[in-house]
């Protein structure tokens, strides 16, 4: 698939960088983890070529070639999107999020019903202090740690940051081997996403760890948690929490897989995406 990117200029006087591969077919939103750039996903083409899926995407503010955008919270990107899929002339659309695009693809599906035909998470969050959920029991101890500094306010967050290293740890078996597989494209949006510097994490994770400005439970079109029974980074109870109270949800857990390896059923989640969307 061939990705056109542009940059689009938002009435605000922001600028998002976009990303397209073009096509009539059913567009889906992917809504990039943290850190990473909005490129769409690679390994996943073929599928997306086989159902005639249109890729759209953009850097969240503060990443590549997106302007900052002090103090957002997740249910910003649903006036980003919105904006983006007005450019581009498309009404209604889908959108598939992985790790901390999980939250922002919800933003979409509960804010913009009029447009959204269906949502894919895999390997995302709960909102934080969410009822009933031990919001950090299971994550590796490096990433409840970066994110217990985020709920501190942005000067804990950019001095964790700023001490802080790599932590393989994060990550299981099955996601090493993804990650030396078809799933080595995160190097490819991981290392362009720091480059300016971690204020796009920085922000990523305070959104996280604050109100996210919606209800997910508000999510009126089909909606599926995609997540791996493993994963150390977002544990999966937070997609069973989101999964009991969101009334379109359905489930999928993995056993086997973690964070990363769970995007193997990646063709899957685009079945489901183009079987609910129509």
């Amino acid at each position: 698939m061939r990705v056109t990117e542009s940059d689009l200029r938002l009435e605000d006087g922001r600028t998002l960088h976009v990303y397209d591969t073009g096509g009539d077919g059913l567009a889906v939103f992917w809504h990039h983890g943290t850190p990473n750039t909005g490129s769409p996903p690679a390994p996943l083409f073929a599928a997306a070529e086989r159902l005639s899926v249109r890729w759209v995407s953009y850097d969240r503010p503060g990443y590549g070639g997106s302007s900052p955008l002090p103090g957002r919270d997740v249910a910003s990107a649903a006036a980003d999107a919105r904006a983006v899929a007005d450019a581009l002339g498309i009404d209604r659309f889908a959108t598939l999020g992985h790790s901390g695009g999980g939250p922002h693809a919800l933003a979409c599906g509960a804010l913009l019903p009029d447009r959204v035909l269906a949502v894919v998470t895999a390997a995302g969050l709960a909102p934080y202090g969410a009822e009933g959920l031990d919001w950090f029991a299971g994550m590796v101890p490096s990433s409840a740690a970066s994110l217990r500094a985020a709920a501190q306010g942005r000067a804990a967050k950019e001095a964790y940051e700023a001490a802080a290293g790599y932590s393989p740890e994060m990550f299981t078996d099955a996601d090493h081997e993804a990650l030396a597989g078809d799933w080595s494209w995160f190097d490819e949006v991981v290392g362009p996403a720091l480059e300016a510097g971690p204020d796009g994490l920085i922000t990523d994770d305070l959104a996280y760890v604050a109100p996210w400005g919606f209800d997910p439970a508000r999510i009126t079109a089909p909606l599926l948690l995609l997540h791996g029974g493993q994963d150390r980074i977002a544990p999966a109870a937070h997609s069973r929490w989101l999964a009991e109270r969101c009334p379109t949800a359905e489930l999928r857990v993995r056993p086997a897989d973690g964070h990363i390896s769970v995007l193997g059923a990646g063709a899957e989640a685009l079945e489901w995406l183009a079987a609910r969307a129509g």
